[in-house]
């Protein structure tokens, strides 16, 4: 029999999996039990990392045998049914008390599923959002862990010992019960995709306003990771737009096919916010722009259509430069305004307790959105726990103020110009949506009770009512139908 040596196990060895398994190993305490569906992957793993000191397994057996109680494991496969297989061999082989952790971009509703048929067995099962990539599995990600209160007694430690570290505190939280923890690293994902459309829209205007070339605009990006903008996603930019490519030795940015890419993340958060009834505009165009720039045939169908009479020329591009890093600031703003929106709705929805200040906290380092602005929300919710709107809070509303004349400047700029700018202009219509004292939702109500007897509400009295619009036009009180 094999002897149980290892605190934890890892369960899938790709990229993601051998590098958090490296991460385990490296970190005083913890011995790390290995498997993986082909044995080859195992050997060479153990074969290029003697130093780690893994416990390989070949078979479920034999790695449930090596793990000491309450046996932990982790999976790190492709989110799906390979999840689902791989979590029914680990049910089969441990026992109650035991934890299967998912930490893989596993849908929250398919966690929340697996977490209760899990526990019907005794074994706990935790889902567990971790970001950072192969560079933050490897050398400290942030950790958004669900489940329950008792897998987290034997499962903090040991996350705690890899997360990364910012300002002296691990970027790891129990985030609530279940599906929680995929939930948050969905929102999180959502709002990455908005940052990183953001960034891109600034710097396609820069570049077009001020014909600099990418590395010149890569010493702008430099200079913004200075300030209030630093960031993770910032300082790439900067990197990426200095990369030449050696066969042309062109920017190697202009040698890319301008068609993003998706794992489904971002489209998942669009989505639940719509089921929630939450507005996350600014994400959502971040997700359809992606999906715009991968239709090369409606493209092309669309490259001769008319576009602004006059070319654009900036008349003081440090002036424009400026502006465009205020809208960029301030657009940032309402991407995580509307992603915490998201999570405060999810957490009401099934009743999770998430502490939004801790959220923010954890993703100050380890994950790929981490920045300095990350202090300003932590302590906007250390300041009102119950904060209703974030861009709200002093810090941000003092920072719209301060940024929204440029910000206006720039989406105007961009209409003009005939340059998309689907994140910068949708986050703005949003500020301006909420902070109107009066939208036309009330002409749509009044439309909606003309052709469906929707019904409305009044501003002047109490009750629903209805329009007799095919009859003599009288209003009645009526059952509220919105």
């Amino acid at each position: 029999m094999t002897e149980a040596t290892a605190n934890i196990g890892v369960v899938g060895l790709a990229v993601m999996g051998s590098n958090l398994a490296r991460n385990l190993a490296s970190r005083e305490g913890n011995t790390v039990a290995v498997f993986n569906r082909h044995y080859d992957k195992t050997e060479t793993l153990i074969g290029e990392h003697p130093e780690a000191g893994f416990v390989p397994a070949s078979d479920y057996e034999a790695f449930a045998a090596s793990l000491s109680k309450p046996r932990t494991a982790i999976i790190m496969v492709k989110a799906g049914a390979g999840t689902d297989a791989v979590i029914t061999s680990l049910t089969e082989v441990f026992e109650p008390g035991d934890i299967i952790v998912d930490g893989g971009n596993a849908l929250f509703t398919d966690t929340i599923r697996r977490e209760k048929a899990v526990r019907e067995t005794g074994i706990n099962f935790v889902g567990a959002g971790i970001s950072g990539g192969e560079e933050g599995a490897l050398n400290g990600p942030s950790i958004m862990p669900g489940g329950s209160d008792e897998s987290w007694v034997t499962l903090g430690p040991i996350l705690r010992s890899i997360a990364a570290i910012a300002e002296g505190e691990p970027c790891v939280t129990h985030v609530g019960h279940d599906g929680a923890g995929h939930f948050v690293k969905m929102v999180h994902n959502g709002i990455e995709y908005a940052d990183m459309q953001l960034i891109g829209e600034a710097y396609d205007l820069i570049r077009r306003g001020t014909d600099k070339s990418p590395a010149e605009i890569a010493d702008v990006f430099a200079d913004w990771n200075t300030g209030e903008l630093e960031s993770y996603l910032i300082e790439i930019t900067a990197e990426v737009l200095r990369q030449v490519d050696a066969d042309t030795r062109k920017p190697l940015v202009d040698v890319i096919l301008d068609q993003a890419g998706a794992k489904g993340t971002g489209a998942w958060t669009v989505q639940t916010a719509l089921d929630l009834g939450i507005p996350v505009s600014g994400i959502a165009e971040a997700v359809f722009a992606r999906s715009l720039s991968s239709k090369p045939a409606q493209r092309a169908a669309a490259s001769d259509l008319p576009g602004p009479s006059e070319a654009w020329t900036v008349d003081d591009p440090d002036a424009f430069i400026s502006d465009v890093r205020d809208a960029l600031y301030a657009s940032k703003i309402i991407a995580y305004s509307q992603g915490f929106d998201e999570i405060v709705a999810g957490a009401a929805q099934y009743g999770w307790d998430i502490k939004k200040g801790d959220i923010a906290a954890i993703w100050r380092g380890g994950c790929i959105i981490r920045a300095r602005f990350l202090n300003r929300i932590t302590e906007a919710y250390a300041d009102d726990a119950d904060l209703t709107l974030l861009a709200a809070a002093p810090y941000f509303a003092e920072a719209l103020g301060r940024t929204q004349e440029a910000w206006r400047r720039v989406v105007a700029t961009a209409a003009q110009a005939g340059i998309p700018s689907p994140a910068f202009s949708s986050s703005l219509a949003y500020y301006d949506g909420l902070r109107a004292d009066r939208l036309p939702a009330a002409l749509i109500q009044a439309q909606r009770d003309f052709f469906g007897a929707h019904t409305y509400k009044r501003v002047d009295k109490e009750g629903t009512f209805h329009t007799l619009w095919s009859g003599d036009r009288s209003e009645i009180e009526s059952v509220d139908t919105h």
